[in-house]
Formats: structure tokens, sequence, C-alpha cells
């Protein structure tokens, strides 16, 4: 199958191209496993196709595979090359070494080490070259054709196209029930090929595109009728993170795509953990972003009772990522909510605060003494519905307290948060001390009411890591005469506590 010059394909003609490439030379039929979980949840049967399954962890080695097999003797010969910081590299350093044939992959600088060492650990060779994709990709097109290699593109050829619309196949062999399938989108070819063959076969079967909001090249081209740049494009979700959707990729989605939603980090992240939650899949960002698409549309559109089907698109994730998909993935839930409240700065208006929540559960609480009439606290409360954020501030309004709504600031969430503290404006004798919190109801109430009346808290801190115990910094205003007697009420209230008044990061950054 090759494309010619001013010869647009059909759909019949990419249905055939599917059905005889070569993509299971390498590539292996994923299982679409049942959410049941999530399926409870939202009243809905929630199936995922399991990509991250294939042995380069994504979906990319069905396009590389089906494109780089379709190479003459002589092309095969000459080399392949390509342009890319993940995925497609992998999957073409893969196919091309099952097939025998040399490979050069052209990366960022910036690539992380570990994708470097996995396109050389599926026998690739890697350059190394320019800041980002776009010089990266000009630099692998310069050496295709000094070298006369065979570049194979990331998503926008006929051949890579149809190699991912396997997937669809393969989704509707194993569930011909599917009501609709969620699609991720970085630069269109999976959307396309799945959506192309889907709309052959059993049109009646809804095709949703899935983009991050801050990589939603496919919308901006649909609101403009034609492919165009975005000025600046998210990194958060990598492996879609494209700033021009392909000519063919949209002239396919444009025909075929049943409709398109966006999601946010915090959606996406969200989607991350529930993907652990329930088949203990660890998902990349843009492996999740499917999911947090079904998700959303479920929500906006009141669907219930039908089969649906995403693409959980690949896994190579930096291991440390995970550290603030885990921050974030509450908010993506939309389970917890934050605020700035205003309290006096006079005894017991700490204990009248924590009293005035309830039992709710706190997941943060960020405070330290500023002056002798007022202080700002930083808390996240955890919520079970949307709305319930609403009648927490009328709450704290009727009461008197000043309260600012952060839940959507993006500076609270990814900064301040961290940095609350700084030394009090005067000199006060303060004892640090460090505490085991045991995640239960209540627990945060019986510290407030056996220490907080007795002595003076100039510093609170607490954050909820989802563990058996909630690890807690607080400062008190005690005299060393007093330390004896503070001491005992430590004891009786039976948490694990350690002084950290001379830790030395304490001592430059918090404390007197």
């Amino acid at each position: 199958m090759v494309k010619q010059e001013n010869t647009q394909l059909t759909g019949a003609d990419y249905l055939k191209a599917t059905l005889c490439s070569a993509v299971y030379d390498v590539a292996e039929v994923t299982p679409l496993e049942k959410m049941e979980k999530i399926s409870a949840r939202i009243h809905n049967q929630v199936f995922v196709k399991r990509e991250d399954r294939q042995l380069v962890h994504s979906f990319k080695i069905r396009g590389a595979q089906a494109m780089i097999a379709s190479l003459s003797e002589e092309e095969r010969k000459c080399g392949v090359i390509a342009a890319s910081a993940g995925n497609h590299a992998q999957g073409v350093a893969f196919s091309a070494s099952k097939l025998g044939i040399n490979s050069l992959i052209v990366m960022p600088l910036t690539t992380a080490d570990i994708k470097v060492e996995a396109v050389k650990s599926f026998g690739g060779e890697v350059l190394l070259y320019g800041a980002n994709f776009d010089e990266a990709k000009a630099k692998a097109m310069e050496l295709a054709k000094e070298q006369k290699r065979i570049f194979i593109p990331p998503f926008d050829h006929p051949l890579v196209i149809a190699g991912q619309g396997s997937i669809a196949m393969e989704l509707l062999q194993q569930n011909a029930k599917l009501d609709r399938i969620f699609v991720p989108v970085g630069g269109g070819g999976l959307a396309a090929g799945v959506a192309v063959l889907i709309k052959q076969i059993m049109p009646s079967i809804k095709v949703i595109a899935v983009e991050p909001k801050d990589s939603a090249c496919l919308k901006a081209a649909l609101d403009a009728g034609h492919p165009v740049d975005l000025d600046r494009v998210g990194l958060f979700a990598e492996g879609v993170a494209v700033k021009r959707i392909g000519d063919e990729t949209f002239r396919l989605c444009q025909q075929y795509i049943d409709d398109i939603i966006t999601v946010d980090s915090d959606e996406i992240c969200a989607a991350v953990k529930d993907l652990f939650d329930d088949v203990r899949a660890i998902a990349e960002p843009s492996g999740a972003v499917a999911l947090a698409g079904l998700k959303k549309y479920v929500e906006q559109h009141n669907i219930s009772g039908e089969n649906l089907a995403h693409i959980l698109s690949g896994a190579n994730l930096n291991f440390h990522n995970l550290r603030y998909v885990s921050e974030r993935c509450e908010l993506g839930e939309k389970r917890e909510a934050l605020f700035a409240v205003t309290i006096p700065e006079k005894k017991g208006s700490f204990l009248k605060f924590c009293q005035l929540l309830g039992g709710r559960s706190v997941t943060e609480f960020n405070y330290r003494y500023h002056n002798d009439k007022s202080a700002y606290i930083f808390v996240g409360i955890k919520i079970a519905q949307s709305n319930e954020k609403d009648g927490i501030m009328q709450e704290l309004t009727a009461a008197g307290y000043p309260v600012v709504d952060l839940t959507e600031d993006e500076m609270a969430k990814l900064h301040v948060r961290y940095m609350i503290g700084g030394k009090p404006c005067k000199s006060i004798q303060e004892q640090v001390y460090s505490f085991e919190f045991p995640e239960s109801q209540g627990a945060l109430l019986k510290f407030l009411q056996t220490l907080g009346t007795n002595w003076n808290i100039s510093m609170f801190h607490y954050r909820s890591h989802g563990t058996d115990y909630g690890r807690v910094l607080a400062a008190f205003e005690i005299s060393e005469s007093d330390n004896s007697e503070f001491d005992q009420h430590l004891k009786a209230l039976g948490y694990g506590f350690h002084n950290e008044t001379q830790n030395p990061s304490l001592k430059l950054f918090l404390i007197n």
C-alpha cells in the first residue's frame, strides 16, 4: 500500500491495509480487561485495552512494524531512521532489529536515560541531538537524505495508520457489543486508525478522541478546519504532546471521529490511579488520557448502562513522575478541596476551627504563627462530591472566617502548598516535634484537645500520604522549664513523637 500523490485513500483501502499488515510478526494481541471498580462507580461497563502489555510497553510497535515490514529488500539494506523521545523510538528499534534492519533513532538531548537505554536494548543506534523533538526530527530528515535511510514517521503515514488500526480489529473480536471507544490523540495515528476501521465494520460504535487541554492539536485543527500549529505544548503527557496534527490523520479524524473531549493534568493523574487500583497497571500519563476522557464524557453526557472501552496506550513511565501523580490524583477526582483561611491568633482558635470541620477528613494542614492578630492556614479537605466544597465555604464564612477557594489555583497546588512557613516576625521560644498520627477519624481533634489548649501551637504541617500513619511537624511555644510537663502530655497522647528542635534544616528555614 503506497500513498500516491494527490490520491486520498478510502476507508475500504485502510481496512484492506490493516487486514494485510504484518503487525503480528512482532506485536501481540493484547487483552481487553474489565475494570470492575470503576464500572460500578460510574454505572457503565468499562473495559481497558492493555497496549502496555506489548513487548515495548506501547501500541507504537504496531505502526512501526506495519511500515518497516512493507519495505523492499533494497530499502531494508539502506536502514531506517526515526525521530522520537519515547515510544515510537522503541517500536522502530524493536521492529527493525527483528527484521535484521539497521536503525538509527535521533532523540533530543533532554531525553531521559531510561528511554535511551531502552532503545539501545531493542537494538537501535541512538543519536542525541537538539533541545526538543522538532530539532531532533529536522536532524533525522537531514540524515535520511544523506545516508539514504528510510524515514519512519510516528503517525502521519497510511501504513503507520493502518498498523495502529489493528487495535480496532482486536477490540471487535474481543467485545462486539461496545457502544463507545475512547482513544488518546497525539499526532492522530492511533485515533485515525481505530476510527476508520471501526466505521467500515461497525459504524454504530462511537469513537471519541481524547486530548490533554495543553496539547489539543486535533481540537485546534477541527476548530480551524485544517491542521494548525499550537503556540505551546504541555509536556506532562509527553507521549501525546504534539504541536501539530498530521495532515492524513486529520483528514481521517475529521471524517470518522464522532466526538472529542479534553482533560487536564489532574484528571489524567486520577485516571493513572484508577488503572492501578483496578487492574494493577502503571500507565504513563499519556496512557491514561483515554480513561480520563471516558470518565469526564460519561459525567458530562449522563451516560449509563453502556459498554465503554478505552486504550491504555503505553506504560513507559519515568518512575519519579509517580510522586506528582500521587499528589494530584485526588484533585483530579474532585475528592479534595483546598482553602486559604484566616483565623485569629488567640488561644483555642485552632481547635475551634477544626471542630467546625466536624467529621470531615483533613488531608493537609499548614499553619505558621505570623503576628499577634491573625494567622493564615492552608487546608486540604477530603470531599465525596464536588458540590460539598461550596457547603464548606458557606459554613466557614458563616462562622466568621475569611476563606479563599484554592482548589483550581495552579500556583497553590504546584508551589505554595510546599513553601508555607518561614520564621516568625518576632523571637519566640519554640520546641519543634515530629509526630506519627494514626490515619483515623478524630486523630487531629484528639491531638488538639490534649495539647492545643495548654501550649500555643506556633507551627503545624500535616499531609496524608495514604499510609497507616500521617507525618506531622509542629512547633509549640514552650520554655525549657515546661519541657517535663509537656513531655508527660505527649506520652498521654499516645502518638509517636520526636523532638526536632536541633534539626539544622529547621534552624535554617523555619525557627529562630
